[in-house]
């Protein structure tokens, strides 16, 4: 994929992301990303910020009729490698699943990451979704290293006695700004 894709009205396009991207790919992530199944990883404004001001050029978005309905999120950090590649956020709306869609952000990400130097380009898929596991197959990524999370419960939670739950969704005083500076500007 070379450049933006025109999309007709009605049909997703791919497009690289913009500013006026972040609400849309901060919420649908929202949606789709279950913190409490990777709680090492958490999804907020300042994550995508750090991968959209870091490697702007492998964030990409799909539109359907100007919503955000997907998106893809990499970046040339991971861990101390200077030369890999990471494709570390992928979500589809459910209108967009089953389309080719996730396959064009995944390409669009991965050439970006190439030619950033990119030697190699990893991401992780949840124990369990097959879905995304064949998708990544189909473009071409392989298993590499199997990690197993180990959780270990607070000894006071093994007795019976709960404590409330952490947010699954936690309040992200960086979002409510960015929602401010939206109603006021009238976006």
């Amino acid at each position: 994929m070379n450049g933006a894709e025109v999309a007709a009205e009605g049909s997703i396009g791919v497009v690289p992301m913009r500013m006026s991207h972040l609400e849309g790919v901060l919420d649908l992530g929202f949606r789709a990303f279950d913190v409490s199944a990777m709680p090492y990883t958490s999804w907020s404004l300042s994550s995508v910020a750090a991968h959209f001001d870091a490697q702007p050029e492998a964030c990409w978005v799909a539109e359907s009729d100007g919503a955000v309905v997907g998106f893809v999120l990499g970046s040339m950090s991971f861990d101390e490698r200077e030369d890999w590649g990471y494709l570390e956020w992928i979500a589809l709306a459910p209108s967009a699943q089953g389309k080719g869609v996730a396959s064009r952000l995944v390409e669009a990400c991965c050439q970006a990451l190439f030619a950033a130097g990119a030697a190699r380009i990893i991401t992780d898929v949840e124990a369990g979704n097959q879905a995304s596991e064949r998708m990544m197959r189909r473009n071409h990524f392989s298993e590499g290293v199997t990690v197993t999370l180990l959780v270990r419960t607070r000894p006071d939670e093994r007795g019976g006695v709960r404590h409330p739950a952490a947010r699954s969704r936690p309040e992200d005083p960086a979002r409510a700004r960015l929602r401010a500076v939206a109603r006021r500007s009238g976006s």
